[in-house]
Protein backbone atom coordinates (compact mmCIF):
# COMPACT_ATOMS: atom_id res chain seq x y z
CA UNK A 1 0.00 0.00 0.00
CA UNK A 2 1.37 3.24 -0.94
CA UNK A 3 1.47 6.47 1.42
CA UNK A 4 -0.44 9.07 0.08
CA UNK A 5 1.61 12.22 0.81
CA UNK A 6 -0.48 15.21 0.41
CA UNK A 7 -3.04 13.27 3.02
CA UNK A 8 -2.58 13.71 6.94
CA UNK A 9 -1.55 11.22 9.14
CA UNK A 10 -5.36 10.70 10.54
CA UNK A 11 -6.53 10.82 7.01
CA UNK A 12 -4.12 8.24 6.32
CA UNK A 13 -5.15 5.99 9.35
CA UNK A 14 -9.22 6.29 9.05
CA UNK A 15 -8.97 5.26 4.98
CA UNK A 16 -6.94 2.05 6.36
CA UNK A 17 -9.05 1.51 9.13
CA UNK A 18 -12.13 1.05 6.63
CA UNK A 19 -10.34 -1.37 4.93
CA UNK A 20 -10.24 -3.85 7.30
CA UNK A 21 -13.31 -3.69 9.17
CA UNK A 22 -14.23 -7.26 8.37
CA UNK A 23 -11.09 -8.30 9.95
CA UNK A 24 -11.26 -9.06 13.55
CA UNK A 25 -7.91 -10.52 14.92
CA UNK A 26 -6.60 -10.65 19.17
CA UNK A 27 -4.00 -8.82 18.20
CA UNK A 28 -2.50 -7.34 15.41
CA UNK A 29 0.30 -4.34 14.82
CA UNK A 30 0.80 -2.55 12.38
CA UNK A 31 4.09 -0.87 10.94
CA UNK A 32 3.60 1.82 8.83
CA UNK A 33 6.64 4.57 7.49
CA UNK A 34 5.88 8.15 7.50
CA UNK A 35 7.95 11.09 5.77
CA UNK A 36 9.89 11.87 8.69
CA UNK A 37 8.93 15.10 10.56
CA UNK A 38 11.82 16.45 12.79
CA UNK A 39 14.12 13.39 12.73
CA UNK A 40 18.13 13.94 12.63
CA UNK A 41 18.25 11.75 9.24
CA UNK A 42 21.49 10.78 7.12
CA UNK A 43 21.47 10.23 3.81
CA UNK A 44 23.72 9.08 1.04
CA UNK A 45 23.03 9.49 -2.56
CA UNK A 46 25.21 7.34 -4.89
CA UNK A 47 25.27 9.04 -8.82
CA UNK A 48 26.46 7.43 -12.06
CA UNK A 49 28.18 10.09 -14.29
CA UNK A 50 27.08 8.39 -17.20
CA UNK A 51 24.50 10.42 -18.85
CA UNK A 52 24.83 13.16 -16.53
CA UNK A 53 22.78 15.66 -18.13
CA UNK A 54 19.58 13.37 -16.72
CA UNK A 55 21.82 11.78 -13.19
CA UNK A 56 21.92 15.69 -12.61
CA UNK A 57 18.47 16.92 -12.63
CA UNK A 58 17.55 12.95 -11.10
CA UNK A 59 19.73 14.57 -8.40
CA UNK A 60 18.05 18.23 -8.06
CA UNK A 61 14.76 16.62 -7.46
CA UNK A 62 15.87 14.13 -5.36
CA UNK A 63 17.88 16.49 -2.95
CA UNK A 64 15.01 19.50 -3.33
CA UNK A 65 12.96 16.27 -1.83
CA UNK A 66 15.03 16.07 1.06
CA UNK A 67 15.20 19.44 2.12
CA UNK A 68 11.48 20.09 1.65
CA UNK A 69 11.57 17.18 4.47
CA UNK A 70 14.22 18.72 6.29
CA UNK A 71 17.07 16.34 5.66
CA UNK A 72 19.96 18.61 6.36
CA UNK A 73 23.24 15.88 6.22
CA UNK A 74 23.48 14.29 2.74
CA UNK A 75 26.52 13.06 1.22
CA UNK A 76 26.59 12.61 -2.72
CA UNK A 77 29.07 9.95 -4.04
CA UNK A 78 29.50 10.33 -8.02
CA UNK A 79 30.43 6.87 -9.94
CA UNK A 80 31.24 6.14 -13.00
CA UNK A 81 28.30 4.58 -14.55
CA UNK A 82 25.20 2.64 -13.14
CA UNK A 83 27.08 -0.62 -13.46
CA UNK A 84 29.51 0.57 -10.21
CA UNK A 85 26.17 1.91 -8.10
CA UNK A 86 25.90 -0.79 -5.88
CA UNK A 87 29.60 -1.43 -4.82
CA UNK A 88 29.86 2.73 -4.07
CA UNK A 89 26.04 2.27 -1.97
CA UNK A 90 27.32 -0.83 -0.57
CA UNK A 91 30.69 1.19 0.34
CA UNK A 92 28.82 3.90 1.74
CA UNK A 93 26.60 2.06 4.00
CA UNK A 94 29.64 0.39 5.53
CA UNK A 95 30.20 3.42 6.79
CA UNK A 96 27.04 2.47 9.13
CA UNK A 97 25.93 6.28 9.19
CA UNK A 98 23.21 6.41 7.11
CA UNK A 99 19.35 6.24 7.67
CA UNK A 100 19.45 5.05 3.55
CA UNK A 101 20.80 5.24 0.60
CA UNK A 102 19.39 6.44 -2.90
CA UNK A 103 21.05 5.07 -6.12
CA UNK A 104 20.46 7.73 -8.99
CA UNK A 105 21.73 6.30 -12.66
CA UNK A 106 20.01 6.65 -16.39
CA UNK A 107 20.92 3.93 -18.52
CA UNK A 108 19.18 4.45 -22.24
CA UNK A 109 18.74 1.66 -24.77
CA UNK A 110 20.83 1.48 -27.52
CA UNK A 111 21.49 -1.29 -30.05
CA UNK A 112 23.00 -3.94 -28.46
CA UNK A 113 22.45 -6.55 -25.35
CA UNK A 114 24.61 -4.16 -23.38
CA UNK A 115 21.29 -2.23 -22.41
CA UNK A 116 20.07 -5.45 -20.61
CA UNK A 117 23.08 -5.96 -18.97
CA UNK A 118 23.37 -3.01 -17.25
CA UNK A 119 20.11 -2.45 -16.20
CA UNK A 120 19.62 -5.72 -14.65
CA UNK A 121 23.17 -6.06 -13.05
CA UNK A 122 22.71 -2.58 -11.26
CA UNK A 123 19.25 -3.12 -10.34
CA UNK A 124 19.89 -6.56 -8.82
CA UNK A 125 23.54 -5.42 -7.45
CA UNK A 126 21.18 -2.32 -5.24
CA UNK A 127 18.57 -4.93 -4.18
CA UNK A 128 21.39 -7.63 -2.84
CA UNK A 129 22.69 -4.33 -1.05
CA UNK A 130 19.83 -3.59 0.71
CA UNK A 131 18.94 -6.60 1.49
CA UNK A 132 22.56 -7.88 2.57
CA UNK A 133 22.72 -4.38 5.12
CA UNK A 134 19.34 -4.23 6.15
CA UNK A 135 19.68 -0.93 5.17
CA UNK A 136 17.26 1.08 2.71
CA UNK A 137 18.52 1.43 -0.71
CA UNK A 138 15.87 3.51 -2.80
CA UNK A 139 15.71 3.05 -6.53
CA UNK A 140 16.58 5.80 -8.72
CA UNK A 141 18.04 4.30 -11.89
CA UNK A 142 15.99 5.18 -14.68
CA UNK A 143 15.81 2.43 -17.70
CA UNK A 144 14.27 3.83 -21.11
CA UNK A 145 14.29 3.31 -24.95
CA UNK A 146 15.47 6.63 -25.79
CA UNK A 147 16.62 10.41 -24.55
CA UNK A 148 13.16 11.45 -24.39
CA UNK A 149 11.91 9.26 -21.91
CA UNK A 150 14.80 9.57 -19.72
CA UNK A 151 14.31 13.65 -20.04
CA UNK A 152 10.72 13.00 -19.02
CA UNK A 153 11.60 11.29 -15.85
CA UNK A 154 14.39 13.73 -14.77
CA UNK A 155 12.59 17.00 -15.39
CA UNK A 156 10.17 18.47 -12.69
CA UNK A 157 6.82 16.55 -12.89
CA UNK A 158 5.03 14.08 -12.08
CA UNK A 159 7.12 11.31 -13.02
CA UNK A 160 10.44 12.50 -11.62
CA UNK A 161 12.38 9.31 -10.21
CA UNK A 162 14.54 11.56 -8.08
CA UNK A 163 11.90 12.73 -6.46
CA UNK A 164 10.02 9.62 -6.19
CA UNK A 165 13.46 8.00 -4.80
CA UNK A 166 13.60 10.00 -2.40
CA UNK A 167 10.43 10.01 -0.77
CA UNK A 168 11.11 6.17 -0.87
CA UNK A 169 14.23 6.30 1.25
CA UNK A 170 12.67 8.62 3.86
CA UNK A 171 9.76 6.26 4.32
CA UNK A 172 11.60 3.53 4.32
CA UNK A 173 14.11 4.66 6.59
CA UNK A 174 10.84 5.57 8.38
CA UNK A 175 9.72 2.00 9.03
CA UNK A 176 13.12 0.81 9.31
CA UNK A 177 13.43 2.51 12.41
CA UNK A 178 9.55 1.59 13.88
CA UNK A 179 10.10 -2.24 13.15
CA UNK A 180 11.61 -4.17 16.00
CA UNK A 181 14.43 -5.86 14.07
CA UNK A 182 16.21 -3.10 11.26
CA UNK A 183 19.18 -4.76 10.69
CA UNK A 184 20.54 -7.84 9.19
CA UNK A 185 23.89 -9.18 9.60
CA UNK A 186 23.85 -11.69 6.27
CA UNK A 187 27.51 -13.04 6.23
CA UNK A 188 28.36 -12.02 2.74
CA UNK A 189 29.00 -15.81 1.28
CA UNK A 190 25.24 -16.73 2.73
CA UNK A 191 22.76 -16.73 -0.14
CA UNK A 192 19.68 -14.44 0.77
Amino acid sequence: MRIDPVKSDEEQVSEDKNSYSSFEPSVISEFRGRLPRDRDTQFGIVVSRFNESITRDLLKGCLETLSLHKVKKIDIAWCPGAFELPLAAKSMISDNRYDAVIALGAVIRGETYHFEAISNSAINGLLEVALRTGVPVALGVITTDNLEQAQIRSTPGPDHKGKEAALAALEMSDLLHKLPHNRTNVPDDEPI
